[in-house]
């Protein structure tokens, strides 16, 4: 796996499934540990055996296909976890918290109604709002996304689409593993392909069509790395 991400651009990776996608992510942000290769963040290397924690303090936020949303808590708690505001150290910062998660979702011009809905009422774009809006008030340079319109209908997928277009603004490195590639063409500056575990490919998407993509995703063309090797 071979790519780059520069802030301000949206940069998606692609591929059919089996190809790596996720478990790329989860090496990145330390769920998964690497066998060899690096990973540099601002030119200097992280190590591969990180931690999740680690990766949070080099500047990388997360957003997984699962959410890890907890339904039975409301909006403005959903956003805290982790980072749960406190007074004195000790005691629960309601308002805080409450306040902190009204500024991220309004910067993101989000409206998913008050924070302190329980996230189970909400509809799933609603919640795909909620947990990007978390790794927004993380406040990190670097933001990855895990499927982030799947199960989405056309709507909710162009409100996501519209996420993007504020964390773009906002100067942020967005890496974004998606399958969508009517989204993906709509909102990446760059795509990265994905096959069998290796990266073959990446090309600004104004400079490359669909057919090319779906092209390197099968194998009915063989991408960069593999013009190389033969």
């Amino acid at each position: 796996m071979d790519f780059a991400a520069y802030p301000g651009e949206v940069h998606a990776i692609v591929g059919d499934n089996g190809a790596g996608k996720s478990t790329m992510i989860k090496i990145i942000t330390g769920i998964h540990r690497g066998d060899a290769g690096e990973i540099l963040i601002d030119g200097k290397p992280m190590e591969l055996r990180h931690d999740a924690s680690e990766s949070q303090e080099r500047g990388i936020a997360v957003v997984y296909q699962d959410l890890a949303l907890v339904e039975c808590l409301d909006i403005s708690t959903n956003m805290a976890l982790g980072n749960l505001p406190r007074r004195w150290g000790v005691v629960l910062d309601r308002k805080r918290m409450d306040r902190e998660a009204a500024t991220a979702l309004r910067d993101l011009k989000a409206r998913v109604g008050d924070v302190r809905t329980p996230v189970g009422l909400l509809s799933g774009g609603q919640r795909q709002v909620v947990a990007i809006a978390r790794a927004v008030r993380m406040d990190k340079p670097i933001i990855l996304l895990d499927e982030p319109t799947a199960a989405l209908g056309v709507r909710e997928s162009a409100y996501v689409g519209d996420m993007f277009v504020q964390l773009r603004e906002a100067g942020k490195a967005v890496i974004c593993v998606s399958h969508d590639l009517e989204f993906v063409f709509k909102h990446a500056d760059r795509i990265t392909v994905l096959r069998l575990g290796r990266s073959i490919g990446t090309r600004k998407v104004s400079e490359v069509t669909r057919d090319e993509i779906i092209a390197m995703i099968t194998g009915a063309t063989p991408g960069d790395s593999m013009k190389e090797a033969s």
